[in-house]
């Protein structure tokens, strides 16, 4: 399983920072500012071949009542989630009483705590960690989120840790992966029964009845597959508010161990705004996808027609994913999944050949060519597969970084509609080749000195 780092300290140290440094994005929002942040972020990170989640958390201020009480629970929860946590610290403001009330709340969690001083670039290592080895909590470690200072090795230092196989994705030959997630109360656990033809998960018309993953082994027609049901079987009277009911941290595991992922929507409850930032989870692992919406049964045929056009209209990235309509509790439809899926798979990791790809683009650039770039067209030479699930093209050319994000739509579509790869999104990689004139600017000129010496040529007889 990927291991769950979570960020925690007093506001204004710097999570967010490190946050957005650790997963290479500007997800969260940083000001010099403290309480920015007040629910848990949750993002992807990856340092070498090595994947975590990362989850940044308000900040822990020691006030009760009101906004920071709620903070506070948002807190626990990332740290009843992780494997690790980051205590963070700001170097310039030292050891405070609030940071001793926390390191006290983090000592009685009972999980590997790594002390972290922020903010130490113009500060030296020992100097800066000095006034923290009072917490009792090990040794501190300097780093400076901001200029990315210390936090490579902080990271490799924390997964060096980890017991063997800890953050490997699942491997063995089990036949295709799926993953069916969702918002709480969709039909996940239904769904997966219903596949499975047996009740291998408890079903409760609860929300958030279960957190952990269940991987599911099994055939259908003489045909290996593996369901990952993204809740885990848990008693009812165990749910408390305090757990998030939508499980973040086991969708984004379950999503990075499949190989095709099953979006259940609620066709009754519409698509919501959770449903998209999930589908933005999955569009970012660049998993194989097929939505499926559920409940589809006993609706009439104008609010068939809304749930679709709320699909367009609220998920437009999601075009090139297979759609299937299903009642997982009746059974209508599901049957249908499995050619969906197989589809998807195969899509996801054909091979494609280099002749047929630069065909393909020499005929879009054809169609319709690149923009002028400082008087200069945009040239595309010819185009290479360069990776599977998702497929990933790299295309060879001049200028290939000025090329604007809607030519590289237009791209993704012709390449999509000719080689017909539905069910999986499709990356594209530039890669610009040398000028072969950036060395040579001064040989006219020695063409010139050149002709001057040559010996004048001898005068013709008459």
């Amino acid at each position: 399983m990927l291991p769950v780092i979570a960020l925690v300290g007093r506001p204004n140290v710097g999570k967010s920072t490190l946050f957005n440094r650790l997963t290479k994005t500007r997800d969260a929002l940083v000001a010099d500012q403290p309480g920015l942040t007040r629910d848990r972020q949750y993002g992807m990170g990856k340092m070498g071949d090595r994947p975590y989640v990362v989850v940044d958390t308000g900040g822990l201020s020691g006030e009760e009542g009101g906004v920071d009480q709620l903070m506070e629970k948002q807190v626990l929860a990332a740290i009843e989630e992780a494997d690790h946590i980051l205590f963070l610290l700001d170097a310039r403001v030292g050891c405070t009483p609030a940071d001793q009330v926390i390191a006290s709340q983090l000592r009685r969690t009972g999980k590997p705590v790594h002390i972290v001083v922020n903010k130490s670039e113009s500060l030296d290592g020992d100097i800066a960690g000095a006034d923290f080895f009072s917490l009792g909590m090990g040794e501190p470690l300097p780093i400076s989120a901001a200029h990315g200072r210390g936090v490579r090795s902080l990271i490799n230092a924390l997964l060096d840790e980890l017991p063997e196989g800890l953050d490997d994705v699942a491997k063995e030959d089990k036949g295709i992966q799926i993953a069916v997630v969702g918002r709480p109360n969709v039909g996940k656990s239904t769904l997966v029964n219903r596949m499975l033809g047996e009740e291998r998960v408890v079903a409760f018309d609860q929300p958030g009845t279960t957190r952990d993953s269940v991987f599911i082994t099994y055939s259908h027609n003489e045909k290996p597959y593996t369901l990952i049901d993204t809740a885990g079987v848990r008693r009812r009277a165990r749910v408390s508010e305090v757990i998030e009911k939508f499980s973040v941290i086991k969708t984004l595991q379950a999503i990075a161990q499949s190989n095709v992922v099953m979006l259940v929507l609620d066709a009754q409850q519409g698509i919501t705004e959770q449903d998209a930032t999930l589908a933005g989870h999955i569009l970012e692992s660049g998993r194989a996808l097929v939505v499926v919406i559920n409940k589809w049964d006993g609706l009439q045929s104008e609010q068939r027609d809304q749930v679709k056009d709320d699909i367009e209209r609220k998920l437009p990235f999601l075009d090139f994913a297979v759609k299937r309509f299903i009642s997982a509790l009746h059974g209508s439809g599901v049957g249908k999944l499995y050619e969906a899926i197989d589809k998807a798979y195969a899509n996801a990791t054909r091979k494609l050949a280099t002749p047929e790809l630069t065909r393909i683009l020499e005929w879009t650039v054809q169609e319709h060519q690149p923009p002028m770039v400082q008087g200069r067209r945009i040239k595309l030479r010819y185009a290479h597969q360069g990776g599977q699930n998702p497929p990933i093209i790299v295309i060879h050319g001049n200028q290939t970084d000025s090329v604007p994000m809607t030519y590289k739509r237009y791209l993704i579509n012709r390449f999509r509609e000719v080689l017909k790869l539905s069910g999986t999104p499709i990356r594209l990689e530039f890669k610009s080749g040398e000028n072969p004139f950036k060395d040579k600017k001064s040989k006219p000129a020695q063409r010139q000195g050149q002709k001057r010496q040559r010996p004048k040529a001898a005068p013709r007889r008459r």
